[in-house]
């Protein structure tokens, strides 16, 4: 198992990475939690984790957020998630590795095609869009790549689009961390964990502020490819062993 000091040094990273590039930290946390605990422990874990982390982006970018897309996605997102989760805690763990290993390569697939580049979004494909990776955040809770595009096929980029998406996606998590909540799956050991790694996180996301106008495009395009395909192979690890 890894050593406590070792998660959170990844946690920080994870929370510069996410901070940089607007995802990232569940895509390198969630796999060695998966590892370590299993599905069940490390979903709720990566919840208030990444409900914290996402805070630290929404007080660095406050001024900046667009409030009406974040509504738009957020509204009909948020039930979703609910949902999800509760799918989650009813299926089997070998399951959930294989949804998440799939879902890392299928997006991996739908970037390298360039499909996404083309999208032009309104509020209307906003709202479709969140519910849709709503329900998917409560079942996988790494979908930062797929929310990335939409956001920006909006129109934002910046520090616009880095405090929308996370004032969006701490509403989902919150969402799905509450019925965690309420199915009895946070114990304090849970809890915790969850906001140790979620303190590393949220000064990862701070740090991170500095080093944002300095990343090209390509760099990030290439970072997220890489997680996807790091978490791929972890969760088929997770699922021979």
């Amino acid at each position: 198992m890894l050593a406590p000091a070792a998660l959170l040094v990844l946690a920080l990273i994870a929370g510069v990475l996410s901070g940089v590039v607007g995802t990232g930290s569940s895509l390198v946390l969630l796999p060695v939690l998966l590892w370590a605990y299993g599905p069940r422990v490390a979903v709720p874990v990566m919840g208030i984790a990444a409900v914290m982390g996402n805070l630290g982006r929404v007080v660095v970018w406050w001024r900046h957020i667009a409030w009406k897309p974040t509504v738009a996605y957020a509204a009909p997102g948020v039930p979703a998630a609910v949902l999800g989760a509760h799918t989650l805690l009813t299926i089997p763990e070998q399951v959930a590795d294989g949804a998440i290993a799939t879902f890392f390569l299928a997006m991996i697939a739908a970037r390298r095609s360039g499909a996404v580049a083309h999208w032009r979004f309104r509020l209307w494909h906003l709202a479709l869009g969140g519910a849709a990776v709503g329900f998917l955040t409560g079942i996988l809770f790494s979908t930062g790549p797929i929310s990335v595009p939409i956001f920006t096929a909006y129109g934002l980029s910046g520090g616009a689009f880095l405090g929308s998406e996370a004032a969006s996606s701490l509403l989902l998590y919150a969402g799905k961390l509450a019925t965690f909540g309420f199915a009895d799956a946070l114990s304090p050991a849970i809890v915790m964990r969850g906001v140790l790694i979620g303190s590393a996180l949220l000064i990862g996301s701070v740090v991170a502020r500095r080093v944002v106008e300095r990343i090209g495009t390509h760099t990030h395009e290439i970072l997220i490819d890489i997680v996807l395909a790091a978490g791929a192979a972890t969760m088929v690890l997770a699922i021979l062993r």
